[in-house]
């Protein structure tokens, strides 16, 4: 090799030496690509946050009541509390309410005392003595109403019969699941519209997507109504129950979705 270097014109040397260099330059370059390509194997990606939400009617109207009762012993006391909750049950079960949409929430039996004065000594000092007085039972129990045209006679309807603490009425929807996806759809469709719009921002071109994350902040609103109004009236003139008015309910869903962009 070194014999042809030698014997080879000085301008062939001189070319020869800058094609190896290119070459050299040429694989050094290539193995940099290749090392950059490893480093940032991570394509480039846009992520946006979508929301939907969704209005509905409920058609699930649901009351608690208790019923609270006394007696000497506690089995005069469950008497007497069980007396009432059954005709309170035979008047639901008369008012199409089905035993399912009927739930024992609190059952208790506690016995009761009251405090007598004692024999008084010295200066005025009388004691006072913890003595028992019977037993007491609070039962309470959760109603589902289906039919709302129905929901205000029925509260009263239970009053009447002996319930007490009637609370907590809550306007739902039957079927949350077909309000959720109906809500996702519209949170999805938000997503890719502000991904359209950032991409075309970016100069950039929506490839595919990337990743989706639906948020657990998602929820179902529950509608709460205590106000009693537009009181009704029956054929005899008595009261009717009051009116319940549902609103609306709203469904929301957060999604975030990331795509691959170039």
């Amino acid at each position: 090799m070194g014999e042809l270097l030698k014997s080879m014109p000085t301008r062939a040397l001189v070319m020869l030496m800058l094609l190896m260099a290119i070459i050299a330059l040429g694989s050094y370059s290539s193995l940099n690509f290749e090392k950059i390509t490893y480093l940032n194997p991570m394509p480039a990606t846009i992520m946006v946050i979508g929301e939907g939400e969704v209005l509905a009617v409920p058609d699930i109207r649901t009351f608690s009541f208790s019923v609270v009762a006394d007696g000497a012993d506690a089995a005069q006391a469950q008497e007497a509390s069980g007396t009432k909750i059954n005709e309170i049950l035979a008047y639901l079960s008369e008012q199409q309410i089905a035993e399912t949409d009927i739930r024992t929430v609190n059952y208790s039996l506690n016995p009761k005392y009251k405090y007598e004065q004692g024999i008084c000594f010295g200066e005025g000092f009388c004691p006072t003595n913890q003595v028992a007085d019977g037993f007491e039972v609070s039962h309470s129990i959760t109603v589902k109403v289906r039919d709302a045209q129905t929901a205000g006679a029925i509260v009263a309807g239970v009053g009447e019969r002996g319930a007490t603490n009637i609370s907590n009425v809550i306007f739902t929807v039957d079927d949350t699941s077909a309000l959720q996806a109906e809500a996702r759809t519209a949170a999805l469709t938000d997503a890719k519209a502000q991904a359209v719009i950032l991409a075309e921002q970016l100069g950039v071109r929506i490839v595919r997507l990337s990743s989706y994350y639906e948020n657990d902040n998602s929820y179902n609103e529950p509608f709460y109504d205590m106000r009693m109004m537009g009181m009704a009236a029956d054929e005899e003139s008595s009261f009717g129950g009051a009116e319940l008015p549902a609103g609306e309910i709203t469904t929301k869903v957060q999604v975030n979705v990331v795509y691959v962009v170039e």
